[in-house]
């Protein structure tokens, strides 16, 4: 491996004032110690990085970090072999909220339901705000003896769940959760299991929402590109 260049003398000056607004626009605090010291220079990278990962809303992970989440589960499913669970959410109904409340509301309710969701899992699972009203959970080393349990506690802390929009008011929320186990020693591809883990979403808003499907991890097909992956990534070759 190459080591690093060396830093020039002609560098242009760092925007330092403007990382530190970004940061208190975020509500974050500026980085202790000495202001432009290696320790305070690496610790306000840190917090912007960290920030570039969040949802400013509800402070879960955005749609890009979940993004980078899931193929690196994809890649240790593919290689460990261990089980793993994807789960679909959609707040339903949701657009009944913003009419009826306005957006402020509407906002309360999505940050309630990032709050119930972190609230049902386990440190090492990850979750993300992929759309206005949409959220993804990856859970990893997820059995599918244990999948429904999961997703049937997220649905019900949230029905249970009353979100104050207002003085005196309260709404109530629910959610529809679809998902897919990952294939075990198959390299598939985001879009793949995300495809598969929607389309029981689409199921459940069809069956009139408030539900959890989850696709049957026995019955679920291997698609000809993951077929075709797993064959390139094995070195096994067409002898016919």
């Amino acid at each position: 491996m190459n080591p690093l260049p060396k830093p020039s003398r002609n560098l242009t000056p760092l925007q330092l004032e403007r990382a530190l607004q970004l940061l208190a626009h975020a509500g974050r605090e500026a980085p202790a110690g000495e202001p432009g010291s290696e320790p305070w220079l690496q610790e306000l990278i840190d917090a912007l990085v960290d920030l570039s990962s969040r949802d400013a809303l509800t402070d879960v992970a955005n749609r890009r970090s979940f993004d980078f989440a899931l193929a690196r589960e994809i890649d240790r499913v593919a290689r460990s072999g261990e089980p793993a669970l994807l789960l679909a959410l959609d707040i339903d109904h949701f657009k009944q909220v913003n009419d009826r409340y306005g957006h402020v509301a509407g906002d309360l309710v999505i940050k309630s339901v990032a709050g119930a969701l972190l609230d049902c899992v386990r440190p090492m699972d990850f979750v993300a705000r992929v759309g206005g009203e949409e959220f993804a959970i990856i859970l990893p080393n997820c059995p599918a003896a244990f999948g429904k349990t999961v997703a049937e506690r997220v649905r019900r802390r949230v029905e249970r769940m009353p979100v104050a929009v207002g003085p005196g008011t309260h709404v109530s929320v629910t959610v529809s959760v679809g998902g897919a186990f990952a294939h075990q020693w198959v390299r598939s591809s985001p879009g793949l299991w995300i495809e598969r883990a929607d389309q029981q979403l689409y199921r459940c808003k069809s069956m009139g929402r408030n539900i959890v499907l989850l696709e049957p991890s026995a019955v679920s097909d291997v698609s000809t590109e993951e077929k075709l992956a797993l064959f390139e990534t094995t070195g096994f070759q067409d002898l016919s």
